[in-house]
């Protein structure tokens, strides 16, 4: 398992813009949530054991904040050749399974991955009401087999900041996951 962590884009930057396919088979862009008070994108896929060992709570996360009228999107942007276990038809059988609430899009080109700087899974970026980094980092200081409970306190300290109209603390850790598994010959020019 090798542990990536994240690039930790800069704050302030401006979302970019995408429109990927769900696994429903609808097109899902930032603009379908325009009236959302907080945007959190998550960069995530099936097989990673650091996915794995926070499906559960960050589904839970989730669907609490989306009672706040937070937007989720998780997207996928593995290359599927070399790693099948995140095929499209494999991602909507997680979405399924774990009672996913919010979007899961495939990034079959990879480059929504690139125009955020996406290194690793998880990779949490959270938006504020104009479209502002606020947040990028880790859920909280639990990894496999470290012993520490999830907690999910960093990205709810962010979260909730961010729905009070505070300031977000620029005290944030990077994520770490499994490296994004990039397409032979596309890997991107920035590192972690």
């Amino acid at each position: 398992m090798v542990r990536t962590a994240s690039t930790m884009l800069e704050l302030s930057t401006q979302l970019p813009s995408f429109s990927l396919p769900d696994i429903d088979g609808s097109i899902v862009s930032p603009d379908d949530f325009h009236d959302a008070p907080a945007l959190l994108i998550i960069f995530m896929c099936n097989h990673c054991p650091f996915v794995k060992y926070i499906i559960g709570p960050i589904v839970d996360l989730i669907s609490q904040y989306q009672e706040e009228s937070v937007a989720v999107i998780a997207i996928s942007s593995n290359d599927v050749e070399e790693y099948p276990e995140d095929a499209p038809q494999l991602m909507k059988q997680l979405a399924q399974s774990e009672q996913f609430t919010f979007p899961y899009l495939y990034d079959e080109t990879q480059q929504t991955a690139k125009d955020f700087h996406a290194a690793c899974t998880p990779d949490f970026f959270l938006f504020d009401k104009d479209r502002k980094l606020v947040y990028r980092g880790q859920l909280d200081d639990s990894r496999p087999s470290n012993g520490i409970p999830i907690t999910g306190a960093d990205l709810n300290a962010a979260i909730d900041a961010t729905l009070e109209g505070k300031q977000v603390s620029q005290d944030q850790k990077p994520s770490i996951g499994c490296n994004i598994k990039w397409k032979s010959g596309s890997e991107p020019g920035y590192a972690p």
